[in-house]
């Protein structure tokens, strides 16, 4: 039955579509006329007839075909053809022969294979009709279009899934949430294939869906975040816009609830206990409470404070950013004696609340917290905590300067022992009573060497020293008349010889150490032992200054050329204490404008044009002067004793630190060889050997003016090289057994000298001979270098001189 169902429903849609087409093909040939005739065309006949050439129009097929037989499209025909089968229909383009085929007799086209019009909604073909005999075109060639008929056969799709969305709670009814849009691949222009419609399959009590535009909005005004936060929607489209036998697609959409600030924060417990020492200090924290908002985010953002006084007073809340906690902290020191519990209100409100749920209630919380005060071992405490004492300088050792009161605050009340902390008191001026906290004084008062001290007190338990407090006090030394004024310079002036009586000489100030409270008030006069002084006279300016002014018209400094004027200075005391200080005063030669030419004191002079800088300059010049001379001294010294120490090393030493010999005559660079000529007259020394023995024409006549010649080399049978063998074998030994020492041997450098050099060789190595006449006792006055030198051949002389005899 469904399958004859289903041929009927092919039947009536080729039906249509045929009717369709005959309409389509009214239309064109009303249109466009015979086939693809041109306007002006001989085919055009008068009165609007046509000559038909071609016979078609645009084709149609329906996709999804799936019926055995091949479709029939349509069929081109041209007038010319009588139906005997002389014209050949081709088509070529889109699909030709492959998906369209036609009959080349008959002009039919079919479509063989199942067309799909999501993918290809038209074809264009070109046809031709030839003579079949000659293959000439009977008709020119022409396009035209299949189009692929669409059948409801694509359902809606949601594409841009999966979809979430979000609303915030409480929202009120109909408030948008967000949009989904569902596309259909048939033809829109065809039908309502493409015609799209929403619903709501599952939530639809909370969400609806316009099915027009695929809106979703909420249906109910309470939606509660904490009750659900998130809700799945399942969104239907279906086209044929709703009819029976459309086909539909769904989606699922998720709708977030997002928060509002619509609950109050809450304290999980109305009462919170905390316990606490009495000596934390402030800033202590002493724990931590929390509200709970049943919100998100921000909404959750709390402020805590204290609302009752004594809470304030004592006790400080700030909030935690991190974990929105309440911490309690120290405000002011705690006492255990005073009050053991404090009480105290703690508010909790949300930093940010929304206006719009005010009505739900307030935004706030309260709970109490009693902390608890424990009791330590607390330090004596210093009552009245006074910090200032004052002595006078010249109290007398052991007068009382002050008393420091420290009180063990605990119950027990512990007595309190007293002592200074001697590292600010470290020359022990005062002292301390233990028991009772007097200060003394220790030592002797000197106002003008210290004005005040700053000394700790300390103060500890009796019977446990590690309590202690300790208090800054500061002791001023009042001040006492123990010092005299004095003058504030050793004054000195000069007066000109030609002065008139009157003149200001010099003007004297004075200086005191003491400080009185009712300030310095000082009086000069002349001292009595210049009372018949009838040279100079001294004003009291009332100002804490004097002027002293001549007296006389003229002097002379011929006869006395310095003048000594003592000045007494008192004081306004109590008691009034006096000082007396010199005035010098020079008499000196002065030009017609009274300015001073000379004096007769060559020290004034040279203190008044050579300061103290400059002599301290001086000296140090001087000083560096005397350093450097005993500093060269002590090098000469040094570099002395070095080469008297080089002196006396073993000749073996010698021997292998002088090792270069030179390279002969040869070597011109080296050595001078004018030089060793000019010494040595070769033919005296052959004559000498050839003469008489060694008192006769030998170096030893004339000593002050004859030049010792040096040993000639000459070979004798008799040597004894022993010596100088066994020392050479030796140093081999002790090299060959050493690896670290260079590669050679140091022997191998006296190996060659030189060739027919006329000079004999200069070694003296050999020079030991029975025929030599030498006499080299001379070698011991050249220096201690040569000493062993001479020892050697003084020493083998004698012997030689005593075998002979």
């Amino acid at each position: 039955m469904a399958k004859g169902l289903q041929g009927f429903s092919w039947t009536m849609l080729l039906l249509f579509c045929a009717i369709q087409e005959l309409g389509a093909w009214a239309m064109h040939t009303a249109v466009e006329g015979p086939g693809l005739g041109q306007p002006g065309d001989p085919a055009l006949l008068a009165g609007g007839r046509v000559k038909r050439g071609w016979v078609w129009n645009q084709f149609f097929v329906v996709e999804e075909y799936t019926g055995t037989e091949p479709l029939y499209v349509g069929k081109i025909h041209s007038d010319s053809d009588e139906g005997d089968g002389s014209i050949k229909y081709t088509i070529s383009g889109e699909g030709a022969g492959t998906i369209f085929l036609i009959d080349e007799i008959t002009g039919d086209i079919h479509a063989t294979e199942r067309l799909d019009r999501e993918q290809k909604t038209f074809y264009t073909l070109r046809a031709q009709a030839r003579d079949r005999q000659t293959d000439q075109l009977l008709e020119p060639e022409s396009e035209f279009i299949i189009k692929v008929q669409d059948i409801n056969d694509s359902e809606p799709r949601f594409l841009e899934g999966p979809y979430i969305g979000s609303v915030a709670e409480l929202s009120p009814i109909g408030t948008s949430v967000m949009q989904v849009m569902a596309s259909d691949a048939d033809d829109p222009t065809y039908g309502s294939s493409a015609r799209v419609v929403y619903s709501v399959l599952e939530g639809e009590q909370h969400f609806t869906v316009d099915s027009k535009t695929g809106v979703i909005r909420t249906a109910v005004a309470d939606l509660d975040r904490e009750t659900q936060d998130r809700y799945e929607v399942v969104v239907r489209a279906t086209d044929m816009a709703g009819q029976l036998g459309g086909l539909s697609g769904s989606t699922t959409v998720t709708i977030v609830v997002t928060d509002v600030n619509d609950n109050p924060p809450r304290f999980p417990q109305k009462m919170y206990q905390f316990s606490i020492v009495e000596s934390a200090p402030v800033g202590t924290a002493i724990g931590r409470v929390k509200a709970e908002d049943s919100d998100v985010g921000e909404n959750t953002d709390m402020t805590y404070q204290v609302k009752d006084e004594e809470g304030v007073e004592m006790f400080k809340v700030t909030t935690d950013s991190n974990t929105q906690e309440a911490v309690i902290t120290v405000q002011k020191p705690l006492d255990y004696e005073s009050k053991k519990v404090h009480t105290v209100v703690v508010e909790a409100l949300n930093k940010f609340v929304d206006q719009r749920f005010v009505d739900l209630g307030t935004f706030r919380d309260q709970t109490i917290v009693r902390v608890s005060v424990l009791d330590v071992d607390e330090p004596p405490e210093f009552r009245p905590p006074s910090n200032l004492m004052e002595v006078q300088e010249d109290a007398h050792v052991g007068s009382v300067v002050g008393v420091v009161t420290a009180l063990d605050p605990d119950t027990a009340n512990h007595p309190v022992r007293y002592a200074i902390d001697r590292s600010t008191d470290a020359e022990r001026i005062f002292d301390i009573d233990a028991n009772t906290g007097a200060i003394v004084t220790g030592k002797v008062l000197d106002r003008e060497t210290a004005g005040w001290h700053n000394i700790t007190v300390l103060a500890m338990e009796a019977d446990n020293h590690s309590q202690v407090s300790r208090a800054s006090l500061r002791i001023r030394i009042l001040d006492v008349n123990d010092n005299p004024p004095e003058l504030a310079t050793p004054y000195e002036a000069a007066v000109c010889e030609d002065a008139k009586p009157g003149q200001l000489i010099q003007t004297i100030s004075v200086v005191d150490r003491d400080e009185p409270q009712s300030g310095h008030h000082f009086y000069f006069t002349l001292a009595p032992e210049a009372t018949n002084n009838h040279h100079f006279s001294l004003l009291d300016i009332k100002d804490n200054t004097a002027a002293v002014h001549t007296q006389r018209m003229g002097f002379n400094r011929q006869e006395q050329d310095v003048y000594l004027l003592p000045i007494l200075v008192v004081d306004s005391g109590p008691p009034a204490l006096s000082s007396t200080g010199t005035l010098t005063i020079r008499i000196c030669s002065c030009d017609s404008n009274g300015a001073i030419q000379s004096c007769n004191s060559t020290a004034y002079i040279v203190s008044a044009t050579l300061s103290p800088g400059a002599l301290i300059a001086l000296l140090v010049c001087v000083l560096i002067l005397v350093v450097l001379v005993l500093l060269i001294l002590t090098l000469k010294r040094h570099h002395k004793s070095h080469l008297t120490s080089e002196d006396d090393e073993d000749m073996r030493d010698n021997v292998i630190k002088y090792n270069d010999e030179g390279g002969g005559e040869q070597d011109t660079e080296a050595y001078d060889m004018s030089a060793l000529r000019s010494l040595y007259d070769f033919s005296e020394i052959k004559g000498g050997d050839g003469g008489g023995g060694p008192g006769e024409g030998g170096p030893s006549g004339n000593p002050a003016s004859v030049l010792h010649s040096l040993p000639q080399w000459v070979q004798s049978p008799d040597l004894d090289f022993s010596v100088f063998r066994d020392y050479i074998c030796k140093k081999v030994e002790q090299a060959d057994e050493d690896f670290s020492v260079p590669p050679y041997d140091s022997f191998q450098t006296y190996a060659f000298e030189g060739l027919d050099s006329p000079v004999p060789s200069l070694s003296s190595i050999n020079t030991w001979s029975s025929g030599s006449e030498q006499d080299f006792s001379y070698l011991g006055g050249w220096g201690p270098r040569f000493r062993q030198l001479a020892a050697l051949y003084t020493g083998r002389r004698g012997e030689e001189d005593s075998e002979e005899s």
